[in-house]
């Protein structure tokens, strides 16, 4: 039984604390390399077949984001080399963020939401001033005043 068999009879609160996401996310996810896959070999010339399946690149790619663990550990997992690894997850990532459904909105859309803000100005303090009469004001000169 390969990976995606085993993924495939979960219950879904053991998927999601396996692979931390929802079913639904990761179906899409999944169709969206999927297409991408099918994509670059039809446009392909050829070569050699890849040796990890779409579910494998997702799931490297998950697990690393997730758990934090190291390149050097997930590639010894799957078999491949570290680099591999490495360009894999770059690779999953950079087609999810560029995709629609998987893209944050941007400062645009953060910044036109209006916010209602009531300030309460709490640090007024009285200052005594000085008293105004003629003692403590100088006088002006009084010159050529006719």
């Amino acid at each position: 039984m390969n990976r995606k068999e085993h993924i495939e009879i979960l219950e879904p609160t053991a998927f999601k604390r396996l692979v931390g996401i929802k079913r639904s996310t990761y179906n899409k996810a999944y169709k969206i390399l999927e297409v991408k896959q099918a994509m670059v070999l039809k446009n392909g010339k050829g070569g050699r077949p890849p040796k990890l399946t779409i579910t494998d690149k997702l799931l490297i790619t998950l697990t690393y984001l997730r758990e934090y663990r190291t390149l050097l550990h997930i590639a010894f997992e799957y078999g491949v080399s570290e680099a591999t690894t490495s360009r894999i997850v770059k690779e999953v990532e950079d087609i999810l963020v560029k995709h629609t459904d998987f893209r944050l909105p941007g400062k645009k859309v953060l910044s036109e939401t209006s916010y209602e803000f009531v300030v309460i100005d709490a640090t007024e303090i009285e200052i005594d001033r000085p008293k105004k009469n003629k003692t403590s004001t100088p006088q002006a000169r009084k010159k050529n005043t006719p």
